[in-house]
């Protein structure tokens, strides 16, 4: 049997200094695969902070904007869309600085996923996340304040 994530048996601390001693974005070229495997339609409207990580397979369309800040985590799997061609929706969207969001979560148009935040897996984003927030969910919602890490 295997425990959960947040049992003490398998609590862990990792060190992201080291993981990204030596970071350098990948080339991000319209509409093609990164060797990381992941991917960005219309390029010009898209930024990447540093020491951001983007799981292999997700997809990212910047035609109105996707703005990733630093230390930005999102897992494999995942859609960001600055439009929406079901709903006619747009806008620019924003991860702020060292939020993660979960495997298989959709983001969508005028979304900001507040600084520190995280958005569970699966998860499908419709409105802002507020800073040092938790929120998962279909549609997600947040469910309870992260403590700040005291720096």
């Amino acid at each position: 049997m295997r425990p959960c994530p947040d049992s003490p048996e398998i609590r862990e601390i990792v060190i992201m200094s080291d993981r990204f001693a030596h970071w350098e974005p990948p080339k991000i070229e319209d509409g093609k695969p990164t060797k990381y495997n992941w991917i960005v339609q219309c390029t010009d409207g898209f930024v990447l902070g540093r020491r951001t990580d983007i799981g292999a397979f997700t997809y990212i369309n910047a035609k109105h904007g996707v703005i990733l800040e630093e230390d930005v985590q999102i897992g494999s799997h995942c859609s960001v869309y600055s439009v929406s061609t079901i709903d006619d929706k747009a806008g620019r969207v924003r991860l702020k600085k060292n939020c993660r969001i979960g495997s298989h979560t959709v983001i969508l148009p005028g979304v900001t996923v507040g600084e520190n935040s995280v958005v569970g897996a699966m998860s499908l984003v419709t409105c802002d996340i507020p800073p040092d927030s938790l929120a998962y969910g279909v549609p997600a919602r947040v469910v309870s304040s992260l403590p700040r890490d005291k720096q």
